[in-house]
């Protein structure tokens, strides 16, 4: 299962950020590492089997006080059903006897009225 590591670490400069963010994409296990907080004195990991503990203690020795704020499991996002798209074609007799095709995707947003057959882009 996923988690997110949050630590909070005392990084003063651009230098100490990036040297703290390339340890934590370094761990094992890390997939994504990211400042956050609202000084960006925070690093959010998001991995699957990251040493929390491993992770802080390396970040104390090479860049400044670090302090493990939280970890918790990232809820796994649920892909919800695309529609299929279909495409229905149909001659539509209107005014004067003169055919005229429609065409609508079902499932989109794209649609097609005109007199003209050809004129009626499905690709």
């Amino acid at each position: 299962m996923k988690q997110k590591i949050v630590i909070k670490v005392s990084m003063n400069s651009p230098k100490s950020r990036s040297k703290a963010l390339k340890i934590a994409v370094g761990v094992s296990g890390v997939d994504s590492a990211a400042l956050g907080g609202q000084d960006k004195s925070q690093i959010e990991v998001v991995g699957e089997g990251v040493d929390a503990v491993e992770l802080t203690t390396q970040l104390r020795k090479n860049v400044g006080h670090a302090e493990l704020v939280s970890v918790g499991a990232v809820p796994e996002k649920k892909e919800e059903p695309k529609p299929q798209s279909q495409q229905i074609i149909w001659p539509y007799h209107g005014g004067g006897g003169v055919p005229h095709y429609v065409y609508s995707e079902v499932g989109g947003s794209n649609q097609c009225y005109s007199q003209d057959p050809y004129s009626c882009s499905i690709m």
